[in-house]
Order: C-alpha cells, then structure tokens, then sequence
C-alpha cells in the first residue's frame, strides 16, 4: 500500500531568485556580471537602459526606465520605446545630473486606455457593442481623473486641470445624442491622449530588481590630453656635453602653450627618482652614461622612491606650483602611477617579501623573454597583499593631497584584478572625484575587465585599427557594445607606440589620425612632439627613435608651427569644447561613403539632454590616404541624423552645415560629394545647422 508523504516546507536556497513583475522585464541593460558590478555611466551624459519586455495576450502595455539617485529616491522616469520589430526589445535613453552610486529599474504596467483605444476603434467601425465599449471607455477615464489604477496603490491623480479634461471626455462618452464617432473621438482626442501620455493609468504596475551605476564626473568620458617629460622642459647641454635637466618649474612655464591649443589634461610622466643599478642609457642600451637621465619608469634610489620627487625637478612645493599653474589655465594635472621599481627603491630592502625570489636568491627583475628589464622590479602582490595594498593606498593619498586628481596607471594587466577591484573601490568612496585611466593594450578580456572593476578610462587598439572597415567597426563597438564597461581614449602615438602607418604618411597622416582620434572618441591625447611630425621608429620596435625614456628631448616649439599641426589640435580642441555631441560616448553612426578611403561618422545628442535645448550633430569625413587625393560620395539618412531642422526642397530634404576646421557652410543632402587630399584638406567636421556663434570664424 502506497503512502503519501507530508509536505516538507520550501527552504530557500543559492538558486532562489525574486519573481518576475506581473509583466516580465528581462535582459536589462546596462548590467555587468549580473548587478554584482556596477555598469558605468557620466554625469551629463545620455546614456541607453533596454530591457525585453511583454505580456500575455494581445492587451497594451507600458514599460519605463526609472533612474534612481544614490539615495534611492527617483530622479526620472522614462517611457520605453521598441527597438527591434518583433523582438520585443525596448529602449529609453537618460541621464544623471550628479556622480555617485546610482541605480536604475524597469517598471512595467498595464495600459487599459491603449488597450481600449485600439479595440474601440475597432468596435465604433464594425457597429460591435458600440454603447458597451464606450461606458469601459469613460469608466477609464474616470479612473484616471481620480488616480485609482488597479493593484497599483502608489498611482496619483493628474493635476484637476488634466483631471477636468478626462471628466468631461467621459461625459461626452456618455452623450447619446452624439453619434458614435463623435463620442468615441471625444475619448482619444489629442488632449485626453496628451494627459495619459504624462500621467498614464498603470495598472497591475511591477518592476525589476535595481540594477547599480556608478556615476563619475565629466571628466571621465571626455578630456583632451596632452603628455609632457618634465625633465626635458627647458633642459638644455652645455658646451663640455653635460645635460642639466628641466624642472617641474619650467615645465609650468610651458602650460600656456599646451592651453592654447585646448588641451585641458596635461598628463606627467613619472616624477619620482631614477636608479642608477642596471640603468638604460639611450635607445633603451644595455650600457648608460654619466649623462644618460635614465627611464622615469625605473622608480626608486636612495633619494626615496614613489613618495618622492626626482631632485632634479624640485620638491613638492614646486609640484604643487605645477598643479596651480595648470588650474589656473582650466587645466587638471595627470600623473603616470607605475607600479614597479628599480633594483635601488627603498621598497627591495625594507620589504623583500613585496618582490619575487628566484632559485638562486636573487630578485626576479622584469621580462617577456627574450626581452629582459633588469632595471625593473615588478611588485609580487601574493606574498604580502595587505601590507602592499596599504602602501599603494598611502602612496595615492600622498598624490591627491597634494592636487592630483587623475592617475596613469601603467600596465595594470600585469598586476591582480581583485587587488584593483578592492583599491578602486575604496578610492571611489573616499575620492569620488579621482579617475583612472588603464594604460593596457593586452588581451579583450583583460581591458574590458579592468573597466568592469573600477578603472574610469582605458587606453585601446586604435593606434592600430587603420583600415576603413576595422576603424568603422571598433567606432560601433566601443560607442555600444562596451561603453557600460570601457571608457576608450585614442592616442595616435604614445612614447612608447610609433606605428609602421605613422612613419610613412608624412604630416598628412598625422593630422588625419589626429582628426580621427579626437573626434571619434570623447577622451583623446597626443605625446608631445606630435606636432613636429617625430615619425621614425628605432630600428625594430614600434616606438620612436631617440625615445624620450631615455635622454633629454627640449623642443623648438615655435618651429614646430611650420607643420600646421598645432594649429589643426586647436580647431579640433575648439570643436570639441563646443559640442555636446563630441563630449559623449554613445551617439555614434556610421555612414556609407563609395570610396574605400574615405570614412564617415556622426554623433549627435538630442535636444532634452543639451543646455541651450537644441540637438546637437557632428558630421565627420575623413580622408584615410595621406598620400593621394579620394573623392566619393557620402550617403546620409537624414530622417536618422537626429538634426533639428532638416529644411524640404524640390531635390529631396537638405541640411545647412558649417566646417569647424574653416568656417565654410554647405548644404548636404541625403547624397553628398566629397572631394578630399593631402595638399587641399584631409576632413571636413561639419556643424549642423550650428548658431552663428559656433563658426570657428566668430573667434
């Protein structure tokens, strides 16, 4: 004889999730490692929220996104739209107007008046239960005017004013001696949809669970950076042959110049004293001179390591004169944060332990066989991880003290990802204001993971994305695919990066990838001497010759004027301080154009997310050949360019554009001619429809 057993009470377990609202949201975005990470997101900066959501049946329904503040109190709500027919895909686009840890949700709803417009009108046509449905209809309403939504006790009541209009659409509903289409089209009027539009009747309302942003100033998404050597500004050799350095002194005398173009980020590299064991002397040889100043990525001597400064730079005072010099020009002062040593740093004989022992007792010094560094030591942060994470957060306090309020930090792949993750974390709390950028050109994973955990900016493939098709796809996947993990800035060259494209394309490549670099991405920088056109690499590695890591580097910078290139940084610096759309992330579309050298993009912001309440769109085209003039046509699909005025014509719609790089105005349509070289102009960044004010001839 069988026997039933008794119910055993649920328990719950790991696997236990919350239910579902009533109708199902699903697949939220932004969300990173399932809401255990926050997903990045800008003060300021529009950003997209999607999520798959439906009901049962064929009864309407409303999905917004709910944008929460840090202390969890609303800050916008906004109706989702569908993005993909068929898919049930939904989108709303929002923006934080403050920094700190914010969150989102998707609330979903029943939408009774949708519902009842759409089978009303049905019914009204056909003569179906005409009286019927227009009594459910003007019960509705009445609903509505009184704020009563079903299973919904946080619905409010519209203003009396939208109150009144959907008391007396009611009315009108009941009025039989109107005919039927009168008092049906008194219930979907443009003033009753006008009132559901902003007070919409939620019914059976549920929402997902808050899913965690981490909001960070401005300056995260969008800077321009320009990168200095202290020492080599304003060093000078003596006639015997003796160099005597720069210093932090005279590189402050330098600020005004690299203002004037418009950079806002001047970015030092290390500043800390150099060993002398195993030294590199110039072009990165084995064997240094009396004279060779060494690598500043070789920290650490008897004079201190990364707490100090390099003597022949000054002291802190000095520095700290560096970093109110650079404020009082609108500028932040980057600094490099490398986390290594020389075989000399204080660190290999007060912590040993902080370093890895080989079999034969000596320190390991840094390698990637064959290559060897053996005057670098590289930190081992498994042997005593609590007493180096306190010394890396001391020595990121000392900095901030005293100004710095953005940090380099090189080659962060090379370190634990849980050791940045817990350190991030604790400096976005304490310092909300401070940004870091990952110097990581390594695996996909690694970079994006990197971002995942806290750093604010990352360094990317674009010096090596040179093709029409890879540049176009790596500008879609940065601006949608990874812009909630992967801040990306461009540099066309960096001290350590000559690309082979770079030593063959003159000063033509150079401005072009300069246009490119500083219009396609919001955080863009340049190594100082770019403007000289500095394009010839040190004999088998992709860097240049003469490498400013190793030796003094003044530069002329009147002469370097005779380039153009200085005065192109100031036009494209001038463009993007005047563009809402350059300083964002996310609005990006490609365009076709005919010729494979020639590449078009856009970037646009609608007008609720701008100051002055008009969109904003950026058209760019850039000739990708420094060598032979390219000429094709540009296709635009103006109804999708987000422009405000898009002017008709008999020959089909047009758009008024201004060049940003001389002042001159066109008028494009849908199919544009383009004609573009290296001895006439190379890009066209083109101002839609732009106040007068905005022509680069009105400054």
């Amino acid at each position: 004889m069988s026997q039933t057993r008794p119910a055993q009470p649920r328990t719950s377990s790991p696997c236990d999730h919350p239910d579902l609202p009533r109708i199902p949201a699903l697949e939220l975005f932004p969300v990173v490692e399932g809401g255990r990470l926050p997903a990045k997101a800008t003060q300021g900066e529009p950003f997209p929220v999607r999520a798959t959501a439906f009901r049962e049946g064929h009864d309407a329904f409303g999905a917004e996104a709910v944008l929460l503040r840090p202390d969890g109190s609303e800050h916008s709500r906004t109706p989702m739209v569908g993005i993909a027919p068929g898919l049930d895909r939904m989108e709303a686009w929002v923006m934080a107007d403050g920094t700190g840890e914010w969150s989102f949700r998707i609330d979903t709803w029943s939408d009774p008046y949708a519902t009842w417009r759409h089978d009303a009108t049905i019914k009204v046509d056909a003569r179906i239960d005409v009286d019927l449905a227009l009594e459910e209809g003007a019960r509705i309403l009445e609903r509505a005017a009184r704020g009563e939504a079903h299973t919904n006790p946080a619905q409010t009541a519209p203003p009396a004013e939208d109150a009144e209009v959907l008391t007396a659409a009611a009315a009108q509903m009941r009025d039989t001696s109107r005919s039927a289409q009168q008092r049906l089209s008194a219930g979907i009027s443009s003033r009753v949809r006008a009132v559901f539009r902003t007070h919409p009747l939620r019914d059976l309302l549920g929402h997902t669970e808050s899913q965690p942003l981490l909001v960070s100033r401005p300056r995260a998404v969008h800077g321009s950076w320009y990168e200095i050597f202290a020492r080599s500004a304003g060093a000078f050799q003596n006639p015997d042959g003796t160099w005597v350095s720069g210093t932090l002194r005279t590189a402050a005398q330098d600020l005004p110049r690299i203002a004037s173009m418009g950079f806002d980020v001047v970015y030092l590299t290390p500043v800390h004293p150099i060993g002398t064991t195993f030294r590199k002397g110039r072009n990165n040889t084995l064997e240094a001179t009396a004279e060779d100043p060494g690598s500043p990525y070789g920290i650490g001597s008897p004079e201190g390591g990364h707490d100090a400064i390099h003597p022949d730079l000054g002291t802190f005072e000095d520095f700290d004169a560096f970093v109110s010099a650079a404020a009082d020009l609108d500028m932040e002062v980057a600094l490099d944060f490398a986390l290594q040593c020389s075989p000399d740093h204080p660190w290999v004989k007060e912590h040993p332990e902080w370093f890895t022992t080989r079999a034969d007792g000596s320190i390991a010094y840094a390698e990637n066989p064959p290559k060897k560094y053996q005057d670098i030591y590289p930190l081992n942060f498994d042997n005593d991880p609590e007493g180096i994470h306190r010394a890396i957060r001391d020595l990121l306090e000392l900095w901030i003290s005293h100004g710095v309020r953005i940090f380099r930090v090189d080659n962060p792949h090379t370190k634990p990802v849980n050791f940045w993750q817990r350190l991030l974390r604790e400096m976005h709390a304490d310092h909300p204001d401070v940004l870091f950028l990952a110097e990581a050109f390594t695996r996909p994973a690694m970079m994006r993971t990197l971002g995942m955990v806290g750093f604010d900016q990352s360094y990317t493939y674009f010096a090596w994305r040179t093709g029409k098709e890879e540049i176009e796809d790596y500008l879609r996947e940065l601006s949608s695919g990874t812009a909630h993990v992967l801040r990306p800035t461009f540099w066309p060259t960096t001290h350590d990066i000559l690309t082979p494209q770079m030593t063959t394309g003159g000063t033509a490549i150079f401005a072009i990838r300069a246009v490119l670099a500083a219009m396609g991405s919001p955080n863009w920088g340049i190594y100082s001497g770019y403007e000289f056109v500095e394009n010839v690499q040190r004999p088998g590695f992709e860097e240049q010759i003469d490498n400013e890591k190793y030796e003094y580097r003044p530069r002329d910078w009147e002469a370097a004027d005779a380039t153009g290139i200085p005065q192109l940084l100031t036009l494209l610096n001038g463009a993007r301080s005047r563009h809402p759309a350059l300083q964002q992330l996310h609005q990006l579309t490609v365009h076709p154009t005919s010729h494979p050298d020639l590449l078009c993009f856009s970037k646009h912001v609608p007008a609720r997310f701008t100051d002055s309440g008009h969109s904003d769109t950026v058209i760019v085209v850039v000739s990708l050949d420094p060598h032979h003039d390219v000429e094709g046509s540009v296709e635009l699909d103006l109804s999708a360019l987000g422009a405000d005025s898009v002017d008709s014509a008999p020959g089909g719609p047009r758009l008024q554009v201004v060049d940003e790089l001389d002042g001159t105005s066109y008028t494009w349509g849908p199919s544009n001619f383009v004609h573009l070289g290296p001895w006439t102009r190379l890009a066209h960044v083109m101002a839609v429809d732009p106040p007068s004010h905005h022509s680069p001839s009105a400054h």
